[in-house]
């Protein structure tokens, strides 16, 4: 059996896609993915030993709109293209994870008579994947508060699937890759791969508290492009260098959410969906200029089922931050209520059963 996976433009869209495609390749399934030539997931897929098919895709810029024409003229002719490939290679089902490229690969396989899956990994669903909702043969959900507002037909919420890197990384190996000691507390903050500007702020004004810990180790990951300035503000000693990280950019962070006892972090699909597999108890912020705002109502829910807090962006830098990072740190009954509240929610699953949506529908 042979799945084609879709989607780009950001990580998000592939992370949960690659995590689908270990799941299937367990099975014995065939992979291939079809992307944009200049996307991440150009890198990505190949990096994972994925064959990678590319196909020009665009939206559009509603201040211009000659754009909605030269986009679907893209997608019209990327939809043929993509019907003579996916005739060649014989595709069993598509599966599509979101942004424009997914739109002419599933147009095509409709055409073809082969089934469409979709997953929806934020909790307000993107514009592609609201389009192809309405002839899916299956929509598959994150938050079941995605389907909200749509014409999605045949749902199921299975969850966000994480890799198996993430799922395989244990706290020995993370704890030794850092330098931290196994009875410290530690916490581990990020704003993304891009660093949040903010949420930098916002620790860096709990330095004198958060060192008055002596079991606490931070690992904080500023993004690139703010850890000079990060690193100028906060003038630690190389004593408290010990106990306070300050990395630009971590490409292991499987091993780091394994070696944290607690997090602060965005909520963005993909973050999320590892705290949760890993049950890490968090402090999240959401990112607030996110299409539709959907990092909040992705934190919400998840606030919602007792495995985190969530503060809004404008009040990083306020006492109740602190107090919250505070309390993650001090209760070890409360994270280790979190834990359990994140782990019932079952996300270290969730690849399982988009996989198994996927089975179904490709031999119904």
């Amino acid at each position: 059996m042979l799945a084609v996976l879709t989607g780009g433009g950001t990580a998000g869209h592939i992370n949960p896609a690659l995590a689908l495609a270990e799941e299937l390749q367990s099975r014995g399934w065939q992979v291939k993915y079809a992307g944009t030539p200049q996307g991440v997931e150009a890198r990505l897929v190949p990096q994972a030993g994925i064959e990678f098919t590319a196909f020009e895709a665009s939206g559009f810029n509603r201040s211009k709109p000659w754009t909605l024409l030269t986009g679907m003229l893209s997608i019209r002719k990327s939809s043929a293209k993509a019907k003579r490939w996916l005739s060649e290679i014989g595709a069993n089902v598509v599966v599509g994870f979101g942004g424009y490229v997914s739109i002419p690969v599933a147009y095509a396989a409709e055409e073809l008579g082969i089934p469409v899956v979709i997953h929806e990994q934020n909790s307000v669903m993107g514009m592609a994947n609201k389009e192809l909702s309405k002839k899916a043969a299956r929509t598959c959900l994150t938050y079941a508060v995605a389907a909200e507002g749509t014409h999605a037909a045949n749902v199921v919420v299975t969850g966000n699937p994480v890799r198996r890197q993430v799922m395989e990384s244990t706290r020995a190996e993370g704890r030794e890759m850092l330098g931290v000691p196994e009875d410290n507390v530690m916490l581990l903050v990020t704003g993304g791969s891009l660093g949040a500007r903010h949420i930098n702020q916002g620790m860096i004004a709990l330095k004198q508290r958060l060192l008055e810990y002596p079991n606490l180790s931070v690992v904080h990951i500023t993004g690139p492009k703010e850890y000079d300035a990060v690193v100028e503000q906060m003038v630690l000693t190389p004593e408290q260098q010990q106990r306070w990280q300050l990395i630009g950019y971590q490409d292991q962070m499987g091993k780091c959410m394994a070696a944290a006892d607690c997090i602060v972090s965005r909520a963005g699909a993909t973050s999320l969906a590892e705290i949760s597999a890993r049950g890490i108890p968090a402090l999240l912020v959401p990112f607030p200029f996110a299409t539709n705002d959907h990092q909040t109502t992705n934190a919400q829910s998840y606030v919602a089922a007792g495995c985190a807090f969530m503060m809004p962006d404008d009040q990083v830098e306020s006492e109740e931050f602190q107090n919250k990072v505070c309390q993650l740190i001090e209760d070890a009954d409360l994270r280790e209520s979190m834990t359990q509240a994140a782990l019932a929610q079952k996300t270290e699953s969730a690849a399982a059963r988009l996989a198994e949506a996927v089975v179904e529908v490709a031999r119904s």
